[in-house]
């Protein structure tokens, strides 16, 4: 069970495999430090039920070292996303340049035709207007 205690705003007790121990913390942290002790405490009960009682020390150190465990997986877990974010970045920023050419290169093959065909239709109109056919 774990509470915050009276008086300061920074301080909270916490009961950790039967043990109160008052903590400092800064004042608004409270809730977290409390939320972690409760995991902790839990951690060891779990580890009490699965192995009986082999010992308060043995029973802390092992929750701690699994709890350890897990925040080195999710800091690796973490590692590798924020890698993969980064690869999808770099992704994107060439993906964003090749279309900026493509669609360069696609609006001066369209300005190219365009300019063919107004060529085409000139000359066209001065033939047919001049009264000579081409072929």
């Amino acid at each position: 069970m774990t509470t915050p205690s009276a008086g300061s705003a920074n301080h909270v007790s916490v009961t950790i495999n039967g043990r109160q121990y008052r903590m400092a913390c800064e004042v608004g942290q409270e809730p977290q430090l409390l939320s972690l002790a409760d995991h902790l405490e839990a951690r060891i009960q779990s580890l009490r039920g699965r192995f009986g009682e082999i010992g308060d020390a043995r029973l802390t150190v092992m929750a701690a070292l699994m709890m350890a465990d897990e925040l080195l997986e999710t800091q690796n877990r973490l590692a590798a996303l924020t890698q993969e974010v980064e690869a999808l970045r770099g992704d994107r920023a060439a993906n964003i340049e090749r279309t900026v050419s493509t669609n360069r290169a696609v609006a001066a093959a369209l300005n190219s035709a365009a300019e063919r065909i107004e060529r085409t239709t000139q000359l066209l109109n001065r033939t047919i207007g001049g009264g000579i056919a081409i072929g």
